[in-house]
């Protein structure tokens, strides 16, 4: 996949704002709106750009507590596996989920309303699975830095 440094200037405007038209994109890296549409075309097609949506404030929905749980498993083999990554992409709590290397098998990203949230959500939903030994949460108390951005070099 041939991705040029005019390619990068279109994701990098695209990152910092998904809605630009093909006229508001090109006036941004200098083309014309038609080269444009060929290439953000394209770049879709590769997968390069996965999907377009709306960044949505938490807070202003009332999903103001963010909290990061890891997740060990209770038995290490792939269908126990496959049953937490099934649990962890069905939850829409979890906004993030990782395998890791270390102590804990996952990190998850949970979002919630509130405290009690949370507590339903690890006692009601993650404990009573089959697949999980044991969760260790930590709440966030401010996020310092939140980037939904590659750092693309231009």
């Amino acid at each position: 996949m041939d991705i040029d440094a005019i390619d990068l200037r279109i994701l990098d405007a695209l990152q910092e704002k998904g809605d630009l038209t093909n006229q508001g994109l090109a006036e941004r890296v200098h083309l014309s709106a038609s080269q444009v549409s060929r290439r953000r075309a394209r770049l879709e097609q590769d997968g390069v750009i996965r999907r377009y949506r709306a960044e949505l404030d938490g807070e202003r929905l009332g999903l103001s507590t963010v909290v990061f749980i890891h997740v060990t498993l209770s038995r290490h083999n792939a269908a126990n596996a496959r049953r937490f990554r099934d649990l962890a992409a069905m939850t829409p709590e979890v906004q993030e989920a990782y395998a890791l290397t270390g102590e804990a098998d996952y990190l998850l990203k949970v979002v919630v309303a509130s405290l009690p949230d949370l507590a339903r959500f690890v006692n009601d939903v993650l404990l009573p699975h089959e697949s999980v030994s044991q969760v260790r949460s930590e709440v966030v108390l401010e996020t310092l830095s939140e980037r939904r951005s590659l750092p693309i070099v231009v």
